[in-house]
């Protein structure tokens, strides 16, 4: 309450939060405007059915339920990021561009990224349409004329690119990340819906598995804090410098490493390429090639199915994808190389290369903990669909994982907002 009551004394900070919540307030508006001429009424008891359309869903934060002209919600600009992220590996005037360009580099990467997301955005509404049609919605919407699909198409891409503009904004504030924000809101959103279906759908001989889904969602809770808070310390040392009469260094501290370095990133990336390869299908599903055309409708089946082949691919990608964001995010031999220009040293290793191979290893091996850790979180919902034979207790591992990490990212956030201001009174 205490720090309630700061948070509302500190006006600026109490304005930047107002601010975001009125723009997550828009983003729920969005998520309820729906496209023109499209009849939505059946869609929600169609998408309780389906597992991948509930993945689908929380990316476009509610947005894919209604039909709304947010449908895709931010998906097309995670593809972006990921295709960027790829580019500036493979291609080295990327590469240079973000590590030698500086801020001005980095804000034509993100132009870039904000100019790829249109044509995605195009061609990820396509495909959702018609995977919706192909998997049974066909009945719910309709059939599509050149010009519905046209309509369909430029509702999409505006209200995909409004909602990338309103996450932009929203991380300006530094009140979180403002892409995290809009599918947290519309996890958040989800949640009176989701109590309303399990309430429909339990009786008495039910209650043994509704306090085990329980206990797991505590278990799942009390496992992301601790994971997401872990940290193994690297001590460093600092030698003692002489400059001019006064003595400087001399002192021992630690470099921690995060356990989970890339927070919930790895998991909305592997998201989103599971869902890419069935909607690129889309397209070749009557192909006159019979060949083309079989290929087409088993890449569909096997990415829209819950078997064992979706679940070990989003395993792996998601494990992949967690070492692929910590490499992006940390460079062992930046840091090795800013210890040592500092004066430090870590104890029993030379500055330089020696420390930048021990912080690669240290960092390896952690983050196979943390990898795992969110790989399992990640398909716990099938793995209980497989046991329980139900879908009404299946929205709990990745929507949990992304409500607790950024619940975690904006206390901590605010909390460092709240110690500026401290600093600023001294």
């Amino acid at each position: 309450m205490n720090k309630i009551t700061l948070i509302w004394k500190t006006k600026d900070l109490r304005n930047k939060i107002l601010i975001v919540l009125g723009l997550l307030f828009i983003t729920r508006i969005l998520a309820h405007v729906p496209i023109p001429g499209i009849d939505v009424s059946g869609l929600k008891s169609f998408f309780q059915q389906s597992q991948f359309f509930n993945l689908l869903d929380i990316f476009s934060g509610g947005g894919l339920t209604n039909f709304s002209i947010a449908m895709l919600g931010v998906g097309p600009y995670i593809t972006a990021s990921i295709i960027m992220q790829l580019l500036t590996i493979v291609i080295p005037s990327f590469a240079e561009m973000q590590k030698e360009g500086g801020e001005a580099g980095r804000a034509q990467i993100n132009q870039y990224t904000r100019y790829m997301a249109i044509p995605l955005a195009i061609l990820q509404g396509f495909g959702t349409i018609r995977i919706l049609q192909t998997q049974g919605g066909a009945s719910v919407l309709g059939a599509f004329t050149p010009f519905t699909w046209f309509v369909v198409l430029l509702s999409v891409t505006a209200g995909t690119m409004l909602m990338m503009w309103l996450g932009e904004i929203m991380s300006e504030f530094d009140i979180g990340n403002g892409i995290s924000l809009i599918i947290f809101a519309g996890i958040v959103a989800r949640i009176p819906s989701n109590f309303s279906f399990i309430s429909s759908w339990y009786d008495s001989s039910k209650l043994p598995l509704v306090l085990a889904f329980v206990a797991m969602v505590l278990a799942v809770i009390a496992g992301v804090v601790l994971v997401t808070e872990a940290q193994r310390n690297i001590p460093i040392a600092y030698a003692k410098r002489v400059r001019g009469n006064k003595l400087f260094g001399g002192v021992n501290t630690h470099l921690p490493l995060r356990l989970n370095q890339a927070g919930v990133i790895p998991i909305i990336f592997a998201i989103s390429l599971m869902i890419f390869p069935a909607m690129i299908a889309q397209f070749f599903l009557n192909a006159k090639s019979a060949f083309l055309s079989n290929l087409a409708h088993s890449t569909v089946s096997l990415f829209n199915s819950q078997g064992w082949f979706y679940g070990i691919a989003y395993f792996i990608l998601v494990m992949a994808f967690t070492y692929f964001y910590t490499a992006v995010v940390f460079n062992p031999e930046e840091i090795a190389d800013n210890v040592q220009k500092n004066g430090g040293f870590v104890p029993g290793l030379r500055p330089g290369t020696q420390t930048a191979d021990f912080l690669s290893m240290v960092l390896n091996r952690i983050t196979l903990a943390g990898a795992f850790f969110l790989a399992v979180i990640a398909i716990l919902p099938l793995i209980l669909q497989n046991y329980t034979g139900t879908q009404a207790l299946t929205f709990g591992g990745t929507s949990l994982l992304i409500v607790v990490s950024v619940v975690i990212e904006i206390i901590k956030k605010i909390e460092a907002q709240l110690t500026m201001h401290d600093y600023e009174g001294f």
